[in-house]
């Protein structure tokens, strides 16, 4: 699906045909494909899922330098939501997705009826940025093909478990290259992502959280002597001040818990 935007053209994809719109907003470096398990797992009848690319990923437009950021994302996804006629929906974020949700509640909370934060809430534990940025580092670059870039992103050791699901999530952000191929995600827009956050202080738009929320907690880090990216004092503050949040911890990491059943299961009955 091809959403256009004042903004920039975003690409999108959709789980599901009901009523009720559940928005996906990914990470840092990834893209709407990152969501295709919980897209399944989620979509009924009642509801339907829609996973985007943000901009400057997949194949979404990439944009000027300065159209980044949070702030910038959540007025796109509450473009989305205009354009698919919904003047309410559900957000699951993941990640740096968690963090654009928080902005859109900062923005317009009545709309939000209910906020999942994957992963994501508060400062991550400073240990547990490396591999985050390692991740980030395999932009730009040229691969011999499309397996050859697949095995690169596998010997980073930071998606586990490996599955079809990542299998089509990384192959899908793949184009031609000169000497092979390489991801259509522009390093800019994640390198401008990374210094926008530098400058936030996530804690601050806790207090917009008027709806139902849930934070969904990685309970493994990414790797031995990493930290955390949600650690465990900030997933017992965020139930703490937040009013009516809840929190489960996720026996997986950072990317592990976006295609994981039980991740799926309590994602369902909050919804529900």
């Amino acid at each position: 699906m091809t959403l256009k935007l004042s903004s920039g053209t975003l690409r999108a994809h959709r789980f599901g045909s009901g009523a009720t719109l559940t928005i996906c907003v990914h990470g840092l470096s990834a893209n709407s494909r990152s969501f295709d398990f919980l897209g399944e797992s989620l979509a009924s009848e009642d509801r339907s899922v829609v996973a985007l690319d943000l901009r400057g990923r997949g194949w979404s437009d990439v944009t000027r330098a300065g159209t980044y950021g949070w702030a910038n994302h959540a007025r796109n996804v509450l473009a989305v939501a205009d354009a698919l006629g919904a003047k309410r929906f559900e957000l699951i974020g993941h990640s740096m997705g968690a963090f654009v949700g928080l902005e859109i509640a900062r923005q317009a909370a009545a709309r939000v009826s209910r906020m999942v934060l994957i992963d994501a809430a508060g400062l991550p534990e400073a240990s547990a940025m490396p591999p985050i940025l390692a991740a980030v580092r395999r932009l730009g670059n040229v691969h011999k093909d499309a397996d050859a870039y697949v095995a690169a992103v596998r010997r980073l050791g930071t998606v586990e478990p490996w599955s079809d699901y990542w299998e089509r999530h990384y192959r899908y952000d793949l184009v031609p290259a000169p000497g092979g191929v390489s991801p259509r995600t522009h390093a800019t827009a994640v390198l401008e992502d990374i210094a926008y956050a530098s400058t936030q202080q996530p804690y601050r738009l806790w207090g917009n959280l008027a709806m139902p929320s849930l934070l969904v907690r990685a309970a493994r880090p990414l790797g031995d002597g990493c930290g955390f990216i949600v650690s465990a004092a900030d997933r017992d503050r965020f139930v703490a001040q937040v009013r009516g949040a809840r929190a489960v911890d996720i026996d997986a990491n950072h990317y592990g818990i976006i295609t994981h059943a039980e991740t799926a299961t309590h994602i369902r009955r909050f919804l529900a």
